[in-house]
């Protein structure tokens, strides 16, 4: 059986969930119908570093928000799929489109939803606050909750298993 630092080495891609992943799940409506969402910098700053390292990231998320689109757009991260009901669609046009085999991608999700991309990937996470279920299909869990600094706990665990953490911290000379 493989370790999570093991099944670390080999990701080339880690996919998101959104909402309960990179947002701690609430939905925000203001007087105009207008959804809003809240993301956290350190998240950001994680996925940006990951990219820098060499593993690529997509988001496959169960809803549609102009939120993600913008949140996306501002992290430069143009595989983005939304109101994806069946995710293992979006993981295996991820697999086809990058040429990428199951066990080289990672997923991080928060409820049942993301079970069957979790299945089929190399390493699942679920966030410290995921659905008890769904904690019980992950390899790990992280130790934050969604939407408060789990998707830079996953980040940093892939790069330091890979080696390149200190190098993509040490321009902040950290």
């Amino acid at each position: 059986m493989c370790t999570v630092t093991e099944k670390a080495k080999k990701v080339r891609l880690v996919s998101f969930d959104v909402d309960g992943v990179l947002t701690d799940g609430r939905l925000f409506f203001d007087n105009h119908g207008q959804e809003t969402k809240g993301f956290h910098a350190r998240d950001g700053l994680g996925i940006k570093l990951l990219r820098q390292s060499g593993v690529e990231v997509a988001v496959i998320s169960g809803r549609r928000s102009k939120s993600v689109e913008c949140r996306m757009a501002a992290l430069d991260i143009a595989l983005v799929y939304q109101g994806q009901d069946d995710k293992l669609v979006a993981l295996e046009d991820l697999c086809q489109t990058l040429n990428l085999q199951h066990d080289q991608i990672a997923h991080v999700g928060d409820d049942v939803l993301d079970i069957p991309v979790m299945k089929r990937v190399g390493l699942s996470v679920a966030v410290q606050d995921a659905h008890e279920i769904v904690k019980q299909k992950a390899d790990w869990c992280t130790h934050l909750p969604g939407g408060y600094g789990a998707a830079r706990e996953v980040c940093d665990l892939i790069m330091k298993s890979q080696g390149s953490l200190e190098a993509m911290l040490s321009q902040y000379e950290v």
